[in-house]
């Protein structure tokens, strides 16, 4: 469909919402104009209007909270707009996963249990990637690439045989502490192996969807 064949408002102006391609979450609603929309389009990341200030503006061009966009669709009436994006960070200046953190009518979900909690692995995925690339003097990181992939893959399969340990033994304080470095090690694998952690995500999703069989 071309852009011009969607119904801009008066201003110029088109309502965005946004939403997470995974957990589909609503991260934030915000607007765009043609403009911000074909930049959207060309980048691959979310450019809005901001109304208060009446220009553009890149989502997390200044914090680099980006969001990187795999889809946009638009409703019935060719008024409205739903941008599914994979984000680098919280989507609300608040520090928020979400924009929408408040509850108005409902039961409102514990802050632990909220899909914030999933962000860290999105900011250590960031963090091993720019170790990979400055490799900073004194990383542990640093030296795990700087020694290869023969070196990762074993420390893949001690924290592995770690994990079996700990849960064999029903130490669940144990368990956690090597799963977390398992995922830690693993995530600097798929880095060194140059496949985004999103690919195994999309996989995920597929099986999840039973597209994959």
């Amino acid at each position: 469909m071309n852009i011009d064949n969607l119904k801009f408002d008066d201003a110029g102006l088109i309502p965005a919402i946004v939403q997470d391609a995974m957990t589909k979450e609503v991260l934030t609603l915000a607007y765009m104009n043609r403009e911000s929309l074909k930049k959207s389009i060309e980048t691959k990341e979310t450019w809005f209007f901001s109304r208060s200030r009446q220009e553009l503006w890149h989502k997390g061009g200044t914090s680099g909270n980006t969001q990187t966009i795999t889809e946009i669709k638009f409703d019935c009436d060719q008024d409205a707009l739903v941008v599914l994006v994979e984000p680098k960070g919280p989507a609300c200046h608040n520090g928020t996963t979400s924009c929408f953190a408040e509850s108005l009518y409902g039961v409102a979900h514990e802050p632990s249990s909220t899909l914030a909690d999933y962000q860290i692995l999105h900011s250590l995925q960031e963090v091993i990637h720019q170790r990979e690339k400055e490799r900073p003097e004194g990383a542990y990181t640093t030296y795990l690439f700087e020694k290869g992939v023969d070196k990762i893959l074993k420390k893949v399969g001690e924290e592995s045989a770690e994990v079996i340990i700990a849960a064999k033994n029903r130490d669940t304080e144990e368990l956690k502490w090597e799963a977390a470095d398992l995922i830690y090690h693993l995530l600097v694998l798929l880095e060194e192996q140059k496949l985004p952690f999103t690919e195994v995500l999309k996989v995920l999703r597929k099986r999840h969807e039973g597209t994959d069989k």
